[in-house]
Order: C-alpha cells, then sequence, then structure tokens
C-alpha cells in the first residue's frame, strides 16, 4: 500500500493515544485532533496539527480516523457526537480501545449503515511501545479495508495481525491479555515461594531473565510495572478479565479457569513488586 500523505483524525490523546496520535504527524500525515479537554492538546504543541472544535468538523475533513478511548461505551459516544454525520462514504474508522467482539460487530453494522467501514484494532505494547512506534496490532474486519489503512497503522505500529472478520482482532487482544495476566501469576507464586525459602527474589527474577524461564511478563517488572503504577495496571488488568469472561460466555466456552487464574496474577502485583524491593 502507497504510504502517501493521508488526512488522519485521531481520537483519544491519553496516556497511549497522546504518542499514536505524534506519530502520525511525525510520519508525514495530515494529523487532526478533537478532544473534550482542551488540556489534552499541550504536549502536541510541538507537532503539526489541525485542531478541531468538533468530531463533526474533525470527521468531514478525514479520510480515516482512529479511535483509542477507555471504553467501548465512550466508542458508542464519539459515533454519535458527530464523527458518523460528518464521515464521507467509504471512510474508514479504526477503534484501538480495547473492547467486547460484540460491540465490535455492532460497530460494523452502525458504520455499515451509514456506508462507512469500521475495524477494530486494538493495539499491544503499552505508551512504551506507542512512543517507540512499535505496537502489535490485531486487526478484525474486512482485509481490503485493513490494507487500506496501512498507513495509518505503519505510523505507529512494528506488526499488524489481520485475524478475520469484525470482532477477531477484540478476541486476539483479550487472549492475549488473558495470556500475559495468566504469565504473571505463575510469576507470582514463583516469587512468593522463593521468598519463603529465603532467596533474595528480585537476584532470582534478575538470573531468570536470562534464563529458559524469561518472558516478556517477567520483564515488566520494575519497568512498566512500577511503584507509581502498580495499583492502577492491577486494577485495568482485572477490567480486561472481567471482559474476556463476558466474550467467553457469549461464544459458549467455560474461560471460567482462565479468568480466576488471571484474577490472581492481576491481583498479585503489587506483592511481586514488594518482594522485589520496590
Amino acid at each position: 500500500m502507497s504510504n502517501a500523505k493521508q488526512q488522519i483524525g485521531f481520537v483519544g490523546l491519553g496516556d497511549q493515544g497522546l504518542p499514536m496520535a505524534a506519530a502520525i504527524a511525525e510520519g508525514g500525515h495530515d494529523l487532526h485532533i478533537w478532544a473534550r479537554n482542551p488540556r489534552s492538546y499541550a504536549p502536541l504543541s510541538n507537532v503539526k496539527h489541525f485542531r478541531h472544535e468538533t468530531v463533526k468538523s474533525l470527521a468531514e475533513q478525514c479520510e480515516f480516523v482512529a479511535l483509542c478511548v477507555r471504553s467501548d461505551d465512550d466508542v458508542f459516544d464519539v459515533l454519535q457526537s458527530g464523527l458518523l454525520e460528518g464521515l464521507r462514504s467509504d471512510a474508514v474508522i479504526i477503534n484501538h480501545g480495547t473492547g467486547l467482539p460484540r460491540n465490535a460487530a455492532r460497530m460494523a453494522e452502525i458504520c455499515e449503515a451509514k456506508g462507512i467501514n469500521a475495524l477494530d484494532a486494538p493495539v499491544s505494547g503499552g505508551r512504551p511501545g506507542a512512543e517507540g512506534c512499535q505496537l502489535t496490532t490485531f486487526v478484525g474486519g474486512s482485509e481490503n479495508i485493513a490494507g487500506r489503512s496501512a498507513p495509518v497503522f505503519s505510523s505507529y505500529c512494528k506488526r499488524v495481525f489481520y485475524m478475520g472478520d469484525h470482532g477477531s482482532g477484540q478476541y486476539a487482544k483479550l487472549f492475549n491479555n488473558a495470556l500475559m495476566i495468566m504469565n504473571q501469576a505463575a510469576i507470582a507464586d514463583i516469587v512468593t515461594l522463593a521468598d519463603g525459602c529465603g532467596m533474595d527474589a528480585s537476584a532470582l527474577v534478575g538470573a531468570l531473565k536470562d534464563a529458559s524461564g524469561a518472558s516478556r511478563s517477567l520483564g515488566y517488572f520494575k519497568t512498566m510495572i512500577t511503584e507509581d503504577t502498580v495499583d492502577h495496571l492491577s486494577i485495568v488488568e482485572q477490567e480486561d478479565l472481567e471482559m474476556f469472561a463476558i466474550a467467553m460466555s457469549d461464544a459458549g466456552q467455560d474461560g471460567s479457569y482462565v479468568t480466576e487464574r488471571g484474577l490472581h496474577g492481576a491481583r498479585s502485583l503489587r506483592v511481586v513488586l514488594e518482594k522485589l524491593g520496590a
């Protein structure tokens, strides 16, 4: 796909969305932004962008609009607050937030009725991944539209995986999150046992990071998971597992073991951090 300059809108200038939006402008595209809170614009003062007073105004100028908002409810609120009204036919809405597969399918139906394309494209990598343009993205929707959206993805993604129809991107992200958090549960168990054996848990983890027991989850402790972030991340992970449980129920699958194991991991983040001497 051509990476020629595109008119790209971005809504959701939060911890992860802000560097993603900046990467669009730095990648040579025209960046259009809108935020409810005017203070959200300040960090983009050194990045060329077009600020809009309304979502509709932003939509009228863009072929693509990426959303990185907190919840599915926020996504639907933005859609109905002028985004769908302002977009031209055959434009593309890309939802980068994590949500339920059923809501991704509902979003696609709402957009299709207006002649607009929709992709669910949740991202993995957190703020560090966004700042380094190293995000991994799981895409659900039309494969043709996913390919057409390559210039947007290439701004901030290292890898883009097409997963299938609407909702499959969200399924992939929820499975990814559940696996990561289950790994944290295993780490919590090992660190607790090591501490009980009188070992220096921090020294052990340092060694394991260079051994066959290494994992990204292990590497996140004292890097992404710190005293400043641990409580927030614990809450977010528990919310992710709640979505996972709903998605499995919707699909008629028994995900109870994964959910319970994951909750143990999410609730143990602070315990692990304390044993590592944070």
